[in-house]
């Protein structure tokens, strides 16, 4: 068979995993099942920690029509502690569950404490440099710590940070802006395609890091994201020193994933060409499907960032750090991330805002369990009706 490549564990804080890990996805896509599921098969499933009270009825009633930020930046943490629990349960021990935390939002360190209280076994954190995250997270040194960098000077600038403080990062995703989906790690929408992101350039230079910072390369395992979507692929990129690879869209299709069927739909019936590169409201390019609501944004972009000015938040809370929307921002995008996400998750195609990937999905337009997805992209096995 094509999977008979000798696979080798991802090991994360002493614990042996299967060599994938889930990606995290907001808001709401990778909640407790996805993330319990694919953890209950020796993966590392992954939480998405933004606006997870949308999952709970109970919450938005709540909080739903509130524009009290202090009440539902609460539920939120209460929403983010029950998902986190639930993905233990149903992992049963098993893998490892995660919480992706961006950088960007306003609540990340509030995220992130919730996380190691509520016993998550990792943090992740991307769409930014998250330099002080030994120190949010010294009374957990349990909890795996995960940045997610995108080319060699962001990991040694974090590296460098890091062992000041004589600590190192238990893994690093290493994620390519010119095939991965949401917030890309590029500060232009021109430098998504720099080749200095390309996984065998940052491989090659982060290995040179870690041998001029005496680090021995079996202590960070490096995890590369974004387009991956071959079994091919993923021995490629074992070949050239990767540890293990992460994928999102492809968990996001699964039977398992916790959006809502159309949301699934979108994604499956989307082809590369569909999809189209654009600033996000963070101050970051993003990659997501051409829906009808994206393209109608994207025609008068140009107009309302010309008229951007600060503004009340639409929600009611801050979701983000930065938001162009709300601080009149010009060169962000001008919209409530927020909103359109959250219409996304509930397989709204008309005013959702849907992230996917750049590249083709591993199983083509199936919605199929995270099983058989893992099967195919580490050992080659494809499911008989593909």
């Amino acid at each position: 068979m094509s999977g008979a490549m000798q696979l080798k564990s991802l090991v994360i804080k002493g614990k042996k995993l299967l060599p994938i890990v889930q990606g995290g996805m907001g808001v709401g896509v990778s909640a407790h099942r996805l993330a319990g599921n694919v953890a209950a098969l020796g993966a590392v499933g992954t939480i998405s920690s933004v606006d997870l009270r949308r999952h709970h009825p109970d919450l938005m009633a709540q909080t739903g029509k509130s524009r009290d930020k202090e009440a539902i930046n609460a539920v939120n943490l209460v929403a983010l502690d029950r998902e986190i629990n639930a993905a233990k349960e149903i992992a049963q021990g098993k893998g490892m569950i995660a919480v992706n935390v961006m950088r960007a939002v306003a609540e990340y360190a509030a995220y992130v404490r919730q996380a190691c209280a509520s016993g998550a076994d990792a943090v992740v954190v991307g769409a930014g440099l998250p330099l002080d995250l030994p120190e949010l997270t010294a009374e957990h040194p349990h909890v795996a710590l995960i940045p997610i960098l995108s080319d060699v000077r962001g990991i040694a600038l974090v590296l460098k940070k890091w062992m000041r403080r004589q600590r190192l990062p238990d893994a690093i995703v290493i994620e390519n802006p010119k095939f991965a989906a949401g917030h890309l790690g590029a500060a232009r929408i021109e430098d998504v395609g720099d080749p200095h992101f390309a996984f065998p350039a940052v491989l090659d230079g982060t290995f040179a890091l870690f041998k001029q910072l005496d680090i021995e390369k079996e202590n960070i395992p490096l995890i590369v994201a974004g387009g991956i979507h071959t079994h091919e692929q993923v021995k490629d990129l074992f070949g050239l020193g990767a540890s293990a690879v992460q994928l999102g869209t492809p968990f996001a299709v699964s039977e398992e994933g916790d959006a809502h069927p159309e949301f699934k739909k979108v994604l499956t019936e989307a082809k590369p060409e569909d999809t189209v590169t654009f600033m996000s409201v963070a101050g970051l390019p993003a990659r997501a499907v051409r829906t009808p609501w994206l393209m109608r944004y994207l025609e008068k972009e140009e107009k309302l960032q010309q008229k951007a000015k600060p503004k009340p938040c639409t929600v009611g809370f801050d979701c983000l750090h930065q938001c162009g929307l709300r601080d009149g921002i010009a060169k962000a995008g001008q919209f409530c991330i927020d909103t359109q996400l959250a219409f996304a998750l509930e397989g709204d195609v008309k005013r959702g805002l849907f992230f996917r990937g750049s590249e083709p999905l591993p199983l083509g337009n199936a919605i199929r369990p995270v099983r058989e997805l893992i099967d195919y992209m580490l050992y080659g096995l494809r499911p008989a009706m593909i």
